[in-house]
């Protein structure tokens, strides 16, 4: 049984409990996507080794670093509010998506983005809190 620790704990502790836990599963999923493009690119050895090498820290990094934002986000809108409900995960998940599409540096692809990651956020939220 896991309770909802959102009211207890703080925000920082969320957001690096959230980073801990897809960083790692960001880690493990550049472990396993690693060697297949490494093999298409045609890598073999050291070089194929620090290609994977590089896509776990690559692909862990960036995982943990959108749960972070969106953990981080969402309780402080949380708390700022003193609801919990769905729109607490539309705000996050925009914030969240706009912070992984900032590195494109295309203004299209961050209102997408925030715009898709807000809508399936709220949509998570709305069907755990119903």
């Amino acid at each position: 049984m896991e309770e909802d620790v959102n009211g207890v704990a703080p925000c920082s502790s969320l957001a690096v409990e959230s980073i801990i836990r897809l960083g790692t599963a960001g880690a493990i999923w550049g472990l396993c996507s690693g060697p297949y493009d490494a093999r298409q690119q045609g890598l073999t050895g050291i070089a194929q080794a620090s290609f994977v090498a590089n896509s776990v820290c690559k692909i862990g990094s960036r995982c943990g670093l959108v749960a972070g934002i969106f953990s981080f986000t969402r309780c402080g809108v949380q708390k700022y509010r003193r609801q919990n409900d769905w729109v607490n995960g539309l705000i996050a998940g925009a914030v969240a998506g706009a912070a992984v599409a900032a590195g494109t540096r295309s203004w299209s692809q961050v209102f997408g983005m925030a715009g898709l990651v807000s809508v399936f956020c709220a949509a998570a939220d709305y069907s755990r809190t119903t």
